[in-house]
């Protein structure tokens, strides 16, 4: 259940004012943790997509807060891209009070109550990698998808450097009803354009910081996918995972309903 509703529940039934009900929305609306950081409570509500704490450059300490922040507030928090001192510095906090999900290759930790559950929205969501140095992006991409409720149908390391590989994943997926297909390729990024060829259903291409000379860093996989001929492909930014992921969810739950 949302924070508005929990709040418009407790009004309706009387057991707080009007009055209290217009405070405790405006309160939810913005949480701020010290001066730093100011956490959008309502991000789920409004949008569909969790808030998810981005914990690159980040200090241990502050992180810490804005989890607590968030913690006070709902049920979970997801944190994207830590480092090894600030994954320890978790653990050590919230070990003992919370169930914590630690995925090391996509580099995604999930502190939850052990009451919570992320509720099924009906969304089935396509996840396929060109190669295996695509996984972790592809994994990001994964855990927020499901955050969201959705059913995720994965198929890694099918690229077309031995393009006959592609076709039985891609078949399964389309016979299990996907709504929406992730495609993470790095290199020159061919797969994606390759995938949405193939498909009656929006590719989400995810170009990945792989390749050499004039492409690297990503820079060749993001050029193809943009200048794909096959329409129907959707290009995030360079290795972003949570773009994709978040994206892919509220088409395919939006289809769902």
């Amino acid at each position: 259940m949302s924070e508005i509703k929990e709040i418009l529940i407790k009004l309706l039934e009387k057991e707080i004012s009007l009055e209290e009900a217009e405070k405790l929305l405006k309160a939810n609306l913005i949480e701020e943790v010290g001066d730093l950081a100011k956490l959008d409570i309502f991000r789920k509500t409004r949008t569909g997509i969790p808030e998810v704490v981005y914990a690159q450059n980040k200090d241990p300490q502050l992180l810490i807060d804005i989890i607590t922040g968030f913690l006070k507030s709902k049920k979970f928090a997801i944190v994207s891209r830590y480092n090894e001192e600030q994954k320890n510095s978790i653990l050590e906090k919230f070990s003992k009070n919370y169930i914590i999900d630690v995925n090391e290759l996509g580099r995604i930790i999930i502190i939850k109550e052990d009451s919570y559950k992320f509720i099924e929205q009906g969304g089935i969501v396509g996840l396929i990698t060109a190669g295996s140095s695509d996984i972790p992006v592809a994994v990001e991409a994964k855990s927020i998808a499901k955050a969201m409720g959705c059913k995720i149908i994965s198929s890694y390391d099918v690229g077309i450097a031995g393009i006959h590989r592609i076709f039985t994943p891609l078949s399964k997926m389309i016979k299990s009803g996907v709504h929406v297909i992730i495609v993470c390729a790095g290199m020159e990024g061919t797969l994606p354009g390759v995938v949405a060829a193939l498909v009656n259903v929006p590719v989400i291409g995810v170009p990945i910081s792989s390749g050499y000379g004039m492409g690297e860093k990503g820079k060749g996989a993001l050029i193809t996918m943009l200048q794909s001929c096959s329409p129907g492909l959707l290009v995030v930014n360079i290795d972003n995972g949570f773009g994709a992921g978040a994206s892919a969810a509220i088409i395919a739950n939006k289809i769902a309903e």
